[in-house]
């Protein structure tokens, strides 16, 4: 019994310490013994990247309201959030002919899709977001991450940014619209901002994994404008 509870101590302790922050510190939290260094930076990733993604959603659907309206009756945007980030994460949407991740980004620029390409696309790039960190939302010892997956991601990203500037419809118009010019003719850069950290935070990602694992990520020369997306 003596033995049991010296076993104890130290975990009380540190519940005692966690209890016990700084104002303004984060609480200790007893689950976080159980993970690695790469396992909360990995955690920290998955929380910046889905913020991030939810941040381009909403400025997606206010650069094309028309696309929610494309959506069931009814739709609308807080909904939609819901769909692409509540936990456990939807999966399978028949609207978009069950398509997740990589699978779903043909469907926004496709002419014949009559759907919400907003939906189409960040079912896309959020699922393959969460496929890139093997569908978790959080990680411990025992989980692995894959540094060419998180890197390929990054790339994807690049390739969808250049569809998006650069593909059009039947009519000559963007599919979607994303950066562009106010009446004072300033450029809005904030798409490419947005785009541009998503694919910092994916490649950095996969150096920290490479460098902690000892594995080399195939770095492979494509062309934004031909190479398809890589599976992930």
């Amino acid at each position: 019994m003596l033995v049991k509870r010296l076993w104890l101590l130290p975990v009380l302790c540190l519940g005692l310490m966690g209890c016990a922050q700084s104002p303004g510190e984060r609480p200790f939290l007893l689950k976080n013994l159980a993970k690695s260094d790469i396992d909360l930076v990995a955690d920290a990733h998955v929380e910046e990247v889905t913020r991030l993604a939810h941040e381009l959603t909403i400025k997606l659907y206010q650069r094309n309201p028309r696309e929610l309206r494309k959506g069931p009756p009814g739709m609308t945007l807080e909904r939609r959030l819901a769909l692409l980030f509540d936990r456990p994460r939807f999966i399978t949407h028949s609207e978009l002919d069950y398509r997740y991740g990589v699978d779903a980004i043909p469907l926004v620029f496709d002419p014949d899709f009559d759907g919400d390409r907003v939906f189409a696309l960040m079912v896309g790039i959020g699922g393959m977001l969460h496929a890139s960190y093997n569908y978790r939302h959080e990680f411990y010892l025992l989980n692995e991450i894959d540094q060419q997956k998180l890197y390929d991601s990054a790339r994807n990203l690049e390739i969808i940014v250049w569809r998006l500037s650069n593909r059009k419809n039947p009519q000559g118009e963007l599919f979607l619209l994303t950066n562009g010019w106010d009446e004072q003719g300033v450029a809005n850069l904030s798409f490419e901002r947005l785009f541009g950290k998503l694919i910092a935070h994916q490649d950095m990602m996969a150096r920290i994994v490479s460098d902690k694992t000892n594995r080399t990520i195939n770095k492979t020369v494509f062309s934004l404008a031909t190479t398809a997306l890589f599976p992930i």
